[in-house]
C-alpha cells in the first residue's frame, strides 16, 4: 500500500499546481491531444487490438472496449467541445454586502482530486481527463484488465500533452488493474475527494459498500419507454427501435417496452423491425400470444425484469393503465432515463411529473441521455443518485463552491 499512498500524494502535491493554471493553458493542453491523438491513431487502435484479442466478441463489454478510428474521430470532437466550453472556475454563484461591512461572495471551485474506477471504456480515459482537467481537478483512474492496453496508450498521449503545455503530469494518474490498487483508491481518504464508479450494477454497489472515500454513483441503466394507449405506431417504431439497438451495450439503451393493452394488436408491428436486427424478446404472458411464433420470442420470467441487458436483447410487459405502467418503473427502474411514446397531453404531464429518474422522455429516444447530446461536452457518467449531482455529470458537476469573505479589521462580539 505505501507505493500507492506514494502515487496519491503526488497527485495531491501537483493539483495544487494544476489549480492555479490559466484556462488558455488548459484549452492549449486539450488542443494538443487532439492532435496528438489523431496522429497516434495507429498506434491507439494497435493497443487496443491487443485488449480485444483476449475477449470473446460475443461478451457485451467487447462492443464497449472496441476503439475505431471513426470512433477516435468522435472522442476527439468532444475534446475540442470540452477545450471551447467556457471555465466553470471562479463563477459569482452569489454575493453581498453585510451590514458590519463585510463582503461575502460565493464562488465555484474543483472538487479536489477524483478517482474514478472504470471497466472496460477506454473512452472513459479521454472523457474523465479533459473534464477534470477543465474544471481543476486532479485525477486517479483505475481501469479494468480488459482494457488495460488502451489506457496505457492513452494515458501516454495525455502526459506528452500535459509537459508540452507545462502542466503538471503528476496531477493525473492510472493505477494498475488490480484489486490492491482498487483496496488502495477506496480507502484514500485524506488524498482522494470523491469516487466515481463507471460500469455495471455490481461494481457500483461494489464500491459503494467498500469505499471509505465519498460515492458518487453513475451508470447502471434499467431503462422503460412505455407505449401508452394514445401512442403513434410510427413514433413508436422508430423510438423503440433506436433506443434498443443503436448502441445496445451502453446504459441507455431499452430494455423493457411496457405497453397499454388496448394496443397488443400493433406489437407486432411495433417489434418487426427489432427481430430483423436480431433483438432477442422475452414478452410476458399477455403479449406473448399477440405475438406471431419467432425463435427470438421466448416467454419472460421474473429475471427478464429489473435486469440491464446491454445487448441485444428486451422484454415486454403489458398493464391496463398508466398507472400500472408508473408502478412497474418505481419498482424496477435504477433512475437512469425512463420515455413514454403518448399523443395524450394528460397523460405525458403525468408520466413526466411521477417517474422519479434522472431523465425522463416524452416521445424520443432514452438514447439521448449523454453529456455530448445535451451540449454539456463529453461527461464523466450519468448519476442516478440525488446529492450533489444528477444526470449527466459534465464539467459544473465537477466543482462545489467556497465563500470568499473580505473585511477591514472586524470583529464579532
Amino acid at each position: 500500500m505505501a507505493d500507492y499512498i506514494h502515487i496519491f500524494k503526488k497527485v495531491k502535491s501537483a493539483t495544487r499546481k494544476l489549480m492555479a493554471a490559466d484556462d488558455a493553458v488548459i484549452k492549449e493542453t486539450l488542443a494538443s491531444l487532439v492532435k496528438i491523438t489523431l496522429t497516434e491513431v495507429p498506434f491507439i487502435l494497435s493497443e487496443n487490438n491487443k485488449d480485444l484479442s483476449l475477449m470473446d466478441i460475443h461478451d457485451p463489454k467487447y462492443d464497449r472496449l472496441k476503439l475505431t478510428e471513426e470512433r477516435i474521430k468522435s472522442i476527439c470532437g468532444e475534446l475540442s467541445q470540452v477545450q471551447n466550453l467556457p471555465s466553470p472556475l471562479d463563477r459569482v454563484l452569489d454575493e453581498k454586502h453585510l451590514s458590519n461591512g463585510l463582503f461575502i461572495k460565493k464562488i465555484t471551485v474543483p472538487l479536489g482530486i477524483l478517482g474514478v474506477i472504470y471497466e472496460a471504456r477506454p473512452n472513459v480515459t479521454f472523457d474523465v481527463f479533459a473534464l477534470a482537467l477543465k474544471s481543476g481537478n486532479g485525477l486517479i483512474l483505475k481501469g479494468g484488465s480488459d482494457a488495460d492496453h488502451s489506457n496505457r496508450a492513452i494515458m501516454s498521449l495525455i502526459h506528452r500533452a500535459l509537459k508540452e503545455n507545462g502542466l503538471p503530469e503528476d496531477a493525473f494518474q492510472l493505477l494498475p488493474p488490480d484489486r490492491l490498487a482498487t483496496k488502495a483508491l477506496l480507502e484514500a481518504v485524506g488524498y482522494v475527494d470523491v469516487i466515481i464508479p463507471r460500469g455495471s450494477q455490481g461494481l457500483i454497489d461494489f464500491v459503494r459498500q467498500n469505499s471509505k472515500v465519498p460515492v458518487i454513483e453513475t451508470g447502471a441503466g434499467i431503462v422503460h419507454t412505455f407505449f401508452d394507449e394514445s401512442a403513434d405506431l410510427e413514433k413508436g417504431k422508430a423510438i423503440i427501435f433506436n433506443a434498443k439497438t443503436r448502441r445496445p451495450s451502453v446504459c441507455n439503451s431499452l430494455d423493457c417496452l411496457i405497453i397499454h393493452e388496448k394496443r397488443l394488436p400493433d406489437l407486432q408491428e411495433l417489434i418487426e423491425n427489432l427481430l430483423q436486427h436480431g433483438v432477442k424478446i422475452y414478452a410476458d404472458e399477455t403479449s406473448f400470444h399477440f405475438l406471431k411464433p419467432h425463435p427470438l420470442i421466448v416467454k419472460a420470467n421474473t429475471t427478464h425484469f429489473g435486469t440491464e441487458f446491454l445487448s441485444l436483447q428486451m422484454s415486454i410487459k403489458t398493464v391496463s393503465t398508466l398507472e400500472g405502467a408508473l408502478e412497474h418503473i418505481s419498482q424496477y427502474s435504477s433512475k437512469h432515463s425512463e420515455a413514454i411514446i403518448s399523443e395524450d397531453q394528460k397523460n405525458i404531464a403525468y408520466f413526466l411529473k411521477s417517474v422519479d429518474a434522472a431523465a425522463v422522455y416524452a416521445n424520443a429516444s432514452t438514447a439521448f441521455t449523454d453529456g455530448n447530446q445535451f451540449g454539456l461536452g463529453a461527461e464523466i457518467g450519468i448519476s442516478t443518485q440525488k446529492l450533489h449531482a444528477r444526470g449527466p455529470m459534465a464539467l459544473n458537476e465537477l466543482t462545489s463552491y467556497k465563500w470568499v469573505i473580505k473585511g477591514d479589521g472586524q470583529i464579532r462580539n
